[in-house]
């Protein structure tokens, strides 16, 4: 039975090999051939040359004693141009000055012929090793830039956040690409992070970019790379995203952005799994898992002709669809413990205690922003030491842009805006007055009893026609002058006792109303309070009546 050749040690590894001596080329060859991916060599530095600008090469083996161009003067012009790959000098004649003056100009290692293959092997398996360090420092530098998040957002106990669980668990052993939908905030980046820390691929680098915020012409060379000159301002070379993620994990996010002619390049590496550098005639192969995401429907956008029909087939192998934070806020207290266990120790401030009516509050709001707009209410909340309620309910910090508008007519006192503010809040929560109360910051008795004060000038404007029709006569000039007399002495301590009752004569505020505490079957307090000033009014005309009379008896004389 035929042995099965081993897999290659470096498979992705792409070297070249420049030196003049044929025999050292072929040993060489031979040696990586069947280690690395791809192996390429050249007699001189000009050739050599020649295929760098058409190939991506992440090893070179360098000759030192090469015709015409010398190997340490090439690998000084590779540097100034920009080349970050790892580099191996080799040669026959040498001494001390020449090493040192071959690790200046940028060599990762130095060797003299003749070598071992261990030597050699040595040396290739320590570049490339240093190479895969450079990509994932670059990675990790990447993803500190852009805060990616952890991937264990997504908490929760409902059964809407257990089966997306269960779904992630399920496809991250696969290899196959995902598609991801959702509202936006709903956690895209969590979940995609959380199938590639939950695949075989954990070991490799986790790529997030978003396509919604780079121009076209900048995301094809973002992606995959371009050759040295191809890019604005003739610069150097660049490795691409794709590169950057070898063995890794690549997340699109809104790929329903990208360019159709995008589109089709992506197709194109997604079914042979090469990509080509901008301005590079080089066929690199990638090992990649492309997650995508996207907040619109791709459905719609194929049928309206913005989303190419074969890449939305090919990208929805698998499709799992995140639900919006409304549709399950009995999690709401799972993600809340989390964001501030999490946050509390990266902002340095202590973690703060969320009470069940404020739980409940939480739950009542919509959340347009989702699980994205609940964290942030976190952080902002753990910063101003309490649990920033009002921030979700816009209306109730600021005023409509009518009433922000100033108008000539807009009361500037105190009570007046006192007034306004409250009736504002309770207008936006819609007369609830126990979530007012806690809005404002102050007791339900205590707002009761403002909104009883408000309303006591309103009954007493309804109450005004009943006095009006009680002190007029019944027939014009058909009064009794004595009566008159008294309706004017009644009509003038009612003055007084309503001046008595004016807040700018109390100098306090007006008294609750008595209609608000008796029963519905009793008359109102301003009718009762009349009837009894009447009947005082009633006795004071009489007791003046007997006077006048004993005196009348008494004569003219009778006061002196």
């Amino acid at each position: 039975m035929p042995s099965i050749p081993a897999p290659p040690e470096w498979p992705l590894a792409h070297v070249l090999i420049v030196d003049d001596e044929a025999g050292m080329r072929n040993f060489l060859e031979k040696t990586l051939a069947t280690r690395c991916g791809e192996v390429c060599s050249a007699p001189d530095a000009e050739t050599g040359d020649e295929l760098m600008k058409r190939h991506r090469f992440d090893l070179l083996i360098l000759d030192i004693t090469l015709p015409g161009k010398n190997g340490i003067a090439r690998l000084r012009e590779l540097r100034e141009q920009g080349y970050g790959g790892e580099v191996v000098l080799i040669t026959a004649f040498a001494d001390l000055d020449t090493a040192i003056e071959a690790l200046r100009a940028g060599a990762s290692d130095f060797i003299l012929k003749p070598f071992r293959v261990t030597q050699i092997l040595n040396a290739v398996r320590r570049g490339l090793e240093r190479a895969r360090l450079q990509r994932e420092n670059w990675v990790l530098r990447r993803a500190l830039r852009q805060r990616t998040p952890e991937a264990d957002g997504l908490v929760g106990r409902s059964l809407a956040i257990k089966g997306l669980q269960a779904a992630l668990q399920r496809v991250a052993s696969v290899n196959s690409t995902v598609l991801l939908s959702g509202e936006s905030g709903t956690g895209k980046e969590l979940a995609a992070l959380a199938l590639h820390r939950n695949s075989p691929r954990r070991h490799g680098p986790f790529v997030p970019v978003n396509c919604a915020t780079m121009s076209p012409e900048h995301i094809e060379q973002e992606l995959f790379g371009h050759a040295q000159g191809a890019a604005a301002g003739r610069g150097p070379g660049r490795d691409g995203l794709f590169v950057y993620a070898q063995s890794g994990t690549l997340f699109l996010d809104e790929i329903g952005d990208l360019p159709l002619p995008l589109q089709a390049t992506l197709l194109r590496v997604l079914e042979d799994r090469h990509i080509r550098p901008v301005g590079s005639e080089q066929q690199i192969p990638v090992d990649v898992r492309i997650v995508a995401a996207t907040n619109r429907r791709l459905s719609d956008e194929v049928a309206a002709g913005r989303f190419r029909a074969d890449l939305y087939y090919r990208l929805q192998v698998v499709e799992i669809n995140l639900p919006p934070l409304r549709g399950h806020k009995e999690d709401i207290p799972d993600p809340v413990a989390h964001f501030i266990a999490t946050l509390a120790p990266q902002l340095g401030v202590p973690p703060m205690e969320v009470t069940e009516d404020e739980l409940g509050y939480l739950a009542q709001y919509d959340w347009p922003g989702n699980v994205r707009e609940l964290r942030n209410l976190i952080e902002r909340s753990l910063i101003l030491g309490a649990l920033n309620v009002s921030a979700l309910y816009q209306g109730l910090s600021r005023m409509d842009a009518s009433t922000r508008a100033l108008p000539a007519s807009r009361p500037t006192d105190l009570h007046a805006l006192e007034k306004q503010h409250i009736l504002s809040v309770l207008d936006s929560v819609g007369g609830d007055k126990t979530r007012a109360a806690q809005l404002l910051g102050i007791s339900r008795r205590t707002l009761e009893r403002r909104v009883a004060e408000w309303s006591e000038p309103a009954r007493a404007a309804r109450a005004a026609p009943e006095r009006s029709i009680v002190h007029a006569a019944p027939f014009p000039g058909t009064a009794h002058p004595r009566q008159a007399a008294g309706d004017g002495a009644g009509a003038a301590g009612g003055g007084a006792a309503a001046a008595r009752r004016d807040p700018a004569h109390l100098g306090e505020p007006r008294l609750r109303s008595p209609a608000d505490h008796q029963g519905a079957g009793r008359p109102r307090g301003g009718q009762r309070l009349f009837r009894a000033r009447a009947r005082r009014g009633g006795r004071q005309r009489r007791h003046r009546g007997r006077i006048a009379c004993a005196a009348a008896r008494a004569g003219p004389g009778a006061g002196r």
